[in-house]
């Protein structure tokens, strides 16, 4: 397989697998985008080079492009979304929502009260990097830090928030900056409301088997926190048991 070595060669990668990961993730059997742009196997770990630099890069400017999802989500790692796949994701996870949508999920015991103070402030500012958004939550000190990077990461597992590219804000590392999901994506977040959960893990389990030959039932519940039977429901429907359409859905800009 020719490496990934282009911005556009990584959209394709990325909407050929439906969702990979950045790098390469322990227990998580999907492909990376690192090997595909390096040629290197999974186990020879990562090397800071130029296609280190390179895919770092592009992580930042496939979600602000909206050319792809991007956020900490297979085991809280860096993991792009397509946005065909975008929706089904977003039905399994219960995750379809409006930018008002915090306090309804506050109250529902789905988020603490840092990750809805975080998603109040996106919903009221937009994007925003990570130094401004921990100022506009009031938490600025090293352990406010702290609650930060465990609230924003428990918004990406839940898929309310996605990277939405980077900003130098210090003279270190440009910070990422992050955006509700439901705004960098609206067309696919519309698009979710109206897929039904069993055919939203069906879609998700025929991908997941074109990836992965020959995986059970029980490596696609781990995967997607799915119980047995949904996964091997899903796995029936994948096979065919069931005939499944991909919704028709108006692309976001």
């Amino acid at each position: 397989m020719r490496r990934v070595a282009t911005l556009a060669g990584a959209v394709k990668f990325i909407e050929a697998a439906g969702f990979c990961t950045l790098f390469p993730v322990a227990n998580v059997p999907l492909p990376s985008l690192y090997c595909a742009a390096t040629g290197r196997d999974a186990d020879d770990g990562v090397m800071f080079d130029e296609h280190f630099e390179k895919i770092w890069h592009w992580k930042d400017e496939l979600p602000r492009r909206r050319r792809a999802y991007y956020a900490k989500y297979f085991r809280g790692k860096g993991t792009f979304i397509s946005r065909e796949y975008l929706p089904y994701f977003l039905v399994m996870r219960e995750a379809a929502t409006t930018p008002e949508d915090h306090e309804r999920f506050y109250q529902q015991g789905r988020i603490h009260d840092d990750a809805r103070a975080i998603w109040r402030a996106l919903a009221e500012y937009g994007p925003l990097a990570t130094l401004e958004l921990r100022h506009a939550c009031k938490m600025e000190t090293t352990a406010g830090n702290v609650r930060f990077k465990r609230a924003i990461l428990d918004l990406q597992c839940l898929l309310a928030v996605s990277h939405f590219g980077s900003e130098q804000e210090t003279g270190a590392w440009a910070s990422g900056k992050y955006e509700l999901t439901s705004r960098a994506f609206p067309g696919e977040t519309a698009a979710a409301f109206e897929i039904e959960p069993q055919e939203a893990r069906a879609m998700l389990a025929a991908q997941f088997v074109q990836l992965n030959s020959g995986r059970q039932s029980m490596q696609l519940a781990r995967l997607f926190g799915w119980t047995k039977a949904q996964a091997e429901a899903a796995l029936r429907a994948a096979n065919g048991d069931i005939l499944l359409e991909k919704p028709r859905r108006k692309r976001s800009a």
